[in-house]
């Protein structure tokens, strides 16, 4: 699993790169702590060459969103493959996150 970040300007931007199983969620999550303790930022995570998200993976993203509102935060998920897209949907996370 790859994750990249790149700040510009307002906007926070986030490559994830693999798959997202129980055990690179453990890596991920310290390198969403960044983006956890940011204010006032645009999230960005493109999710293009995410082939995989397990029930960890998931936690993980819930727990991005939560930190986001008092942050001032806003989080986007773009760009995911219709196994990723079939997951938020079974699991109804399609209708708590801004997905493009």
């Amino acid at each position: 699993m790859k994750t990249t970040i790149k700040e510009e300007g307002d906007k926070i931007l986030v490559t994830l790169e693999g798959d997202l199983d129980t055990a690179a969620a453990q890596e991920t999550e310290k390198d969403f702590q960044t983006l956890m303790n940011a204010k006032d930022k645009n999230i960005i995570i493109d999710c293009k060459n995410l082939n995989y998200i397990s029930s960890s993976g998931l936690r993980l993203f819930l727990s991005l969103l939560k930190s986001c509102k008092p942050n001032g935060n806003s989080l986007t998920l773009e760009n995911l493959n219709d196994n990723i897209k079939k997951v938020f949907t079974m699991t109804g996370f399609s209708s708590l996150f801004n997905i493009k």
